[in-house]
């Protein structure tokens, strides 16, 4: 099924039709709008299985992002998140981009790394050796944990061997198993692997092996998205396309060379792919930790994205980070709102979820850094906030759009001017 992701006066309609209008696009059921629609997506019963000490459940607002064209296809994007403007700038940016082509994105293989610990080693370089020797068996102890996988094209396919010779704790060897997962995140997996071979690796090297866990640095498990936009569709009323380009490389440029800056610059980046993978019932923390931990592999923390100018002066965005995400296993199996969102989005892999995600960090970082380089992040991110401001000052129904409206205006967006404008109006 070939969905048009263009979502055209998508804000003014009310939450019931913008819901009838991505059920007709995404081909959505009866039961599947009714998740939706109403209360209790997520039973108590299903929730109370997923962590301990339950007694409720926790709700954030689900939205879909709109004009994402990924490959040449379009994408509609479920997004989870509180923050105001997030859903706003990627739609805006995808539209943007649109127009150039869309995103173009690629991903590696789905390569975890799993870490054992070794201790108690007088020869950490002759133990290394001796475990590199027995790699095929160390591969093989590994395999015989998941046939399933096995036979799904995945497992263990090589290993690594590193060498801290000097630490506190006296020298350490770690093993890295190299694991293709296939389409889950594959934390279990590698976990079993690690906790498998352990016995075996202590026997060849004589030490003790401590921890047995994997790396959320998924340094061989890449996504990457790249977009070209020319200088004409940058333009806006008040700021030339050439004028916005030289801000957006200047506002990079800063971000490479200050880590107070790339900190919130990659912020603005996990703005995008949190709500994707909070939506797809993924783990968040595992992507985050990753993306900063990759942020520096160089040796200092610096931007996790590119700007840059072509010959032609359009302007060319990269970004390539770690994405253990999948699609089996875990919230994306239990949590019934996960599985909706791996429909409306009409992926069959994790590496094309993967892609899509790498997608909206781009759009949302292009949107931040357009943003920052013209009229300021407040302007257009306060306007979306005053809502909450409203409502949060005990504006209900007609007056939340109102009182937002006349915050707006006044460009005074503050709770204590809502409540103000609440009781004159009340008077």
């Amino acid at each position: 099924m070939n969905i048009d992701s263009s979502l055209p006066n998508f804000r003014s309609l009310d939450p019931a039709q913008r819901l009838a209008h991505i059920v007709a696009k995404a081909g959505l059921d009866a039961r599947e709008t009714a998740l939706l629609s109403q209360s209790g997506a997520l039973p108590l019963e299903t929730a109370n299985g997923m962590i301990e000490n339950v007694i409720g459940k926790f709700e954030l607002p689900y939205a879909v992002a709109g004009y994402f064209q990924i490959n040449g296809r379009d994408v509609l994007v479920p997004m989870a998140v509180e923050e105001p403007s997030v859903v706003a700038a990627a739609s805006f940016m995808a539209k943007l981009v649109r127009a150039s082509g869309g995103f173009q994105t690629s991903s590696t293989g789905p390569l975890m790394r799993a870490q054992v610990q070794v201790m108690g080693i007088g020869d950490p370089y002759g133990a290394r050796l001796a475990l590199l020797h027995h790699r095929q068996e160390i591969i093989d102890i590994a395999n015989s944990r998941d046939q399933v996988l096995i036979g799904l094209g995945g497992g263990c396919k090589d290993i690594e061997v590193h060498v801290f010779s000097e630490t506190p704790r006296g020298p350490m060897v770690i093993v890295h198993l190299i694991v293709d997962v296939r389409d889950a995140m594959g934390a279990n997996t590698v976990n079993t692997m690690a906790e498998a071979v352990a016995q075996r690796i202590e026997q060849i090297t004589g030490g003790t092996v401590r921890l047995r866990i994997l790396s959320n640095l998924a340094d061989l498990r890449l996504a990457r998205a790249r977009v070209q936009v020319p200088a004409a569709l940058l333009e806006s009323k008040h700021y030339r396309g050439e004028v916005v380009i030289d801000g957006i490389i200047d506002a990079y440029a800063f971000a490479a060379i200050d880590p107070y800056r790339a900190a919130t610059h990659n912020k603005g980046i996990m703005n995008g792919i949190d709500p994707v993978i909070v939506a797809t019932g993924n783990d968040w923390r595992a992507v985050e930790a990753g993306a900063h931990a990759y942020a520096c592999r160089q040796g200092h923390y610096t931007s996790l994205s590119t700007w840059e100018i072509a010959k032609n002066g359009d302007l060319v965005g990269t970004l390539e980070m770690p994405m253990p995400v999948g699609l089996v296993g875990g919230a994306t199996k239990t949590h019934p709102l996960a599985r909706l969102s791996l429909k409306i989005l009409q992926i069959k892999t994790a590496q094309e979820l993967a892609e899509v995600a790498v997608a909206v960090g781009l759009a949302q970082n292009m949107g931040a850094l357009r943003a920052l380089a013209t009229e300021g992040i407040q302007r257009g991110h306060m306007a979306l906030h005053a809502r909450n401001i409203a409502i949060a000052a005990g504006a209900k129904g007609a007056d939340v759009d109102r009182v937002a409206r006349e915050m707006v205006a006044a460009k005074d967006v503050r709770a204590d001017f809502a409540a103000q404008l609440l009781k004159q109006d009340r008077a």
